[in-house]
């Protein structure tokens, strides 16, 4: 359980006492002319005087008061919040990755060159991809890569009917929405019982106007689509395209390549799959693979090796520009490459098949616990989910409360009320780096919290209990979002937030 800060502790500007000193700045340099416009000047600094243990202890307070994939088990469903090896960092840090810059000439920067290159060979190989760019800066930015590299490709046939993009309704939801982004009109294609895509409805909704598919394998509900090979044909003739949503590729890693399943587009989110760190926004790469009847529409440049040296290509005249300055996040791309060679092809293989053996195991142990409910097929792949919509019906709890209390146990919750096909969904992605020894305290604070719903109903429907901020009005929070802690004094004061 991590400490129980409160939110009337004092802010760092409160802490400020004058005449108090963390760091002395080097004085000026009095013979250099520095021409500095009056417009740009600062009129003052505010910045809190406090000596440097006083900030420590407050930064260490407030890092207390977090969450994170090196404090516990984060679940969240098709993220892949797996633990982040501190080699990676060693690797990232390094001076001569660190300090190097894209301006440089090609052959100041080989070194560089010669991992994005080596990364894309990896990358080919456990895909069955023929080329790779690296430049997308996350897995939205690679799907929007992905879908205007198929856009490119029909536009340049001619054909120009093709504006239907297919999705299963399962999907994340930042397919449709690249889709969209892309020009494309979506077609929603409806799951069968057992979860996977209804093939029926799939052949009723190829026409002339598809432009292709995009769907991940195994899917959201972590199933696998057994029947991806037929969906190929399918889509293929009737002349689209298949993308391959990247986010689930923990499940099969080193198993099967979606370019044997029939993909002709694939992205990878590096930082889930690859192990390096994300959430908050960032960093985060999406590198985008194709087949080879695809790679004169990929982004500029290419990273290219002559036998003797790495350098630069821009002669992609179909290319559909850049989608990220530069050449992508590099760092990201170096944390990745790390990864996959300190893990090798076994290690690879074994990543998978402990992921799906950990997310079977809490389904079979969580499995006919009262309020929790498992549908479509028993048989997951990396992340299994569930519904509660049992517990909401027969209490009043809802997901949104099993969450919550979650917290109070010390523990993260999943992600919740996604896929949308799964009435008051938790979607569970325990990743290959928890214990079974996690894995076992995470299904017993679900127990616990079924037998809480069913005898004392309120203390769910009140949680958190522990937390720093008790249950956050979501409402009031987006509409007045608390951005400085000048506005959180001045909304203190007039009662206008409770917190």
């Amino acid at each position: 359980m991590f400490r129980q800060a409160k939110w009337d502790e004092p802010l760092i500007f409160e802490l400020s006492k004058p005449g108090r000193i963390g760091f002395t700045l080097p004085e000026p340099i009095e013979d250099v002319d520095v021409q500095i416009p009056e417009g740009l000047r600062r009129k003052s600094l505010e910045l809190p005087e406090l000596s440097e243990p006083e900030i420590v202890k407050h930064y260490t307070r407030l890092s207390e008061m977090n969450y994170g994939v090196d404090s516990g088990i984060y679940p969240l469903g098709s993220c892949t919040m797996k633990y982040n090896p501190k080699i990676n960092e060693e690797f990232a840090n390094h001076p001569k990755v660190a300090f190097i810059h894209p301006y440089q000439d090609e052959r100041t920067v080989q070194g560089a060159l010669q991992i994005m290159w080596e990364l894309e060979q990896w990358l080919k190989e456990i895909t069955g991809m023929d080329r790779f760019t690296l430049q997308p800066a996350a897995g939205a930015n690679g799907e929007f890569t992905g879908v205007m590299i198929i856009r490119a490709y029909h536009l340049d046939r001619g054909e120009t009917q093709r504006t239907e993009m297919l999705v299963p309704d399962s999907a994340h939801g930042t397919n449709p929405a690249s889709a969209a982004m892309a020009g494309f009109k979506v077609i929603e294609i409806p799951s069968n019982e057992q979860g996977m895509v209804d093939l029926e409805a799939l052949e009723n909704a190829v026409s002339e106007r598809t432009a292709g598919i995009m769907l991940t394998n195994p899917n959201t509900l972590g199933i696998f689509e057994e029947d991806i090979l037929e969906i190929a044909k399918i889509v293929h003739k009737a002349g689209g395209l298949l993308y391959y949503d990247g986010a689930n590729l923990n499940g099969i890693l080193g198993k099967i390549r979606p370019g044997d399943m029939g993909f002709d587009v694939v992205h990878i989110n590096l930082h889930k799959t690859f192990s390096t760190p994300h959430g908050g926004g960032g960093p985060g790469a999406g590198p985008v693979g194709v087949k080879e009847h695809l790679v004169d529409y990929l982004p500029v440049p290419l990273v290219e090796f002559d036998g003797e040296k790495y350098y630069l290509n821009y002669d992609l005249p179909k290319s559909i520009g850049k989608v990220k300055e530069f050449y992508g996040n590099f760092a990201v791309l170096v944390r990745a490459l790390t990864y996959l060679k300190m893990m090798g092809r076994e290690g690879l293989r074994e990543v998978a098949e402990v992921a799906v053996l950990n997310a079977n195991y809490l389904t079979q142990k969580l499995k006919g616990t009262r309020g929790y409910e498992l549908p479509h097929k028993e048989l997951r792949k990396h992340e299994v989910v569930f519904s509660a919509e049992p517990m909401r019906k027969e209490t009043g709890v809802k997901t949104l409360d099993v969450a919550k209390r979650l917290l109070d146990f010390g523990l993260h919750a999943p992600t919740i009320y996604f896929p949308l096909i799964v009435h008051e969904a938790l979607m569970i992605e325990p990743t290959e780096t928890v214990s079974k020894e996690e894995l076992d305290a995470y299904v017993e604070a679900l127990k616990k919290i079924s037998e809480e719903a069913y005898t004392n109903p309120e203390i769910v429907k009140s949680a958190p209990h522990n937390t720093a901020v008790r249950r956050v009005d979501d409402v009031l929070a987006a509409k007045k979002p608390v951005i400085t802690w000048r506005m959180y004094k001045e909304l203190k004061e007039k009662g206008e937030v409770d917190y």
